[in-house]
């Protein structure tokens, strides 16, 4: 049986997400980010290319590992300037109907009561098509920015991040119950008091003793995404995800990731395929494979190498600069993105990485994989990898932008529909109604689930 794919577009509201560069390509239009019409017209064309969702990336801080300072980042427009992703999606929403919105968030930079109202009022406003993608955040510039010496340890960011979650959980799912609302204009009543309860939380970081400000939204808890693949992350993921994001320089691995978080998911007493996993890849795709290695080709010269090495410094937390250029990459222990070094140190012991060839696969696409061809070519990759890796989509990065999105939408997805490999209308329902085919709250044997009833 064919496996149906599932596609996120992968974006950032920034000149430059994971292609340091590209933006001086003649076609490319992100420098149009400040402006709502463009991310409009954006929304219109994922949700004609039928993708499930786009995927909101974000950081609070500067990547000033490189070298020590902050300028290749800011010279090259490395996730730099950035806007507040979270004020896109209304504008998104309003000229959508059906394409969710997954939002990245840092636990590590936000007290979690303002923060569920945010996500409840979102989930209301886009009726369901809301989903949060928890991170712990790595750049030690964002801390100190908000007041804190030095981020916090990288295991010790997952233990406040479990107790995060409670407090979430607490507020969207326990604290008013179905029938709160009564709307009993005879009586004066919007709200019955007695179905509304404090979550009485008391914990080892946060006190939060009252009740959610926000009634029931339509999927109460957003959509759980999270992307950490190291092994705290991994433990953290099998807990709370109900989709997980990976990024790795090669299917093996790749496929090392998927079965370690599949494992862990298992562990925790959850079906390991309730759980989707989203590969990152960038398509480069064209009528055929030599017009697409063309226009990839195209694209190589527009590549920064100073502006991925300043990604993959933040990423990692290794100074690149301290290596040659075409020295060997070794294992460092650091408190940024674990998994990001392992990836490219440990993890395939047939692959010895550069750091050139580092910045070289990091300057079109980020930490995923690329794929050049044509629909049927690209098709063929992608159906390839999903079955060996064990993925249930991909979140496609971009090139050039909205030309790479564009090309998914009117050249491959024509042709995954036409091996039954990807759906031709949308699920009715919210954002988790879409992706899972059950109801639109947290399923019964997820963790959350748990707290309705304490």
């Amino acid at each position: 049986m064919t496996k149906e794919l599932r596609l996120n577009a992968f974006a950032m509201n920034t000149v430059s997400h994971l292609s340091p560069g590209l933006w001086r390509h003649p076609r490319d239009m992100s420098m149009r980010y400040t402006d709502l019409d463009f991310w409009a017209e954006l929304a219109r064309t994922l949700e004609r290319g039928l993708f499930d969702g786009i995927f909101l990336a974000d950081v609070l801080g500067i990547y000033d590992v490189y070298g020590g300072t902050r300028d290749a980042a800011i010279r090259n427009a490395a996730q730099v300037p950035v806007n507040d992703p979270l004020q896109l999606i209304p504008a998104m929403a309003l000229v959508t109907e059906h394409l969710g919105f997954g939002v990245t968030c840092s636990v590590s930079f936000e007290h979690p009561y303002p923060f569920a109202r945010r996500m409840s009022t979102l989930d209301h406003l886009t009726r369901g098509r809301i989903g949060w993608n928890i991170v712990t955040s790595y750049l030690e510039s964002g801390a100190r920015n908000l007041g804190q010496t030095a981020l916090t340890a990288h295991d010790d960011r997952y233990d406040i991040a479990d107790e995060y979650l409670d407090v979430c959980y607490k507020l969207w799912e326990l604290s008013w119950a179905d029938d709160a609302v009564v709307r009993d204009a005879e009586s004066g009543a919007y709200t019955d008091p007695e179905k509304v309860r404090p979550i009485e939380h008391e914990g080892r970081y946060y006190s939060v003793p009252g009740v959610h400000l926000c009634e029931p939204s339509p999927q109460r808890t957003p959509v759980l995404y999270q992307a950490g693949a190291s092994r705290r992350g991994r433990q953290f993921a099998a807990r709370h995800a109900e989709c997980v994001f990976v990024g790795a320089p090669s299917t093996t691995v790749l496929k090392k990731i998927v079965a370690s978080i599949r494992e862990a998911v298992a562990a925790e007493g959850r079906d390991p395929h309730d759980v989707l996993i989203f590969s990152m890849l960038t398509a480069i795709v064209g009528a055929s494979d030599a017009a697409a290695k063309a226009k990839f080709e195209d694209y190589r010269k527009y590549v920064n190498l100073d502006g991925a090495l300043a990604l993959l410094g933040g990423w990692t937390g290794v100074d690149l600069s301290a290596y040659a250029l075409d020295e060997a990459f070794r294992h460092v222990e650091t408190n940024a993105a674990q998994s990001m070094v392992e990836g490219f140190s440990a993890a395939d012991p047939t692959r010895v990485w550069t750091v050139r060839e580092m910045a070289e696969w990091c300057g079109i696409g980020g930490r995923g994989g690329v794929v050049v061809g044509s629909p049927e070519t690209v098709a063929d990759h992608m159906q390839q990898v999903a079955e060996e890796a064990d993925v249930d989509g991909y979140n496609m990065a971009y090139a050039v932008l909205p030309e790479t999105f564009t090309d998914i939408a009117d050249l491959l997805v024509p042709e995954l529909q036409r091996r039954g490999a990807y759906k031709k209308a949308y699920r009715p329902g919210t954002l988790r109604e879409r992706l899972f085919g059950s109801g639109p709250r947290l399923p019964a044997a997820h963790y959350g689930s748990r707290l309705r009833s304490i």
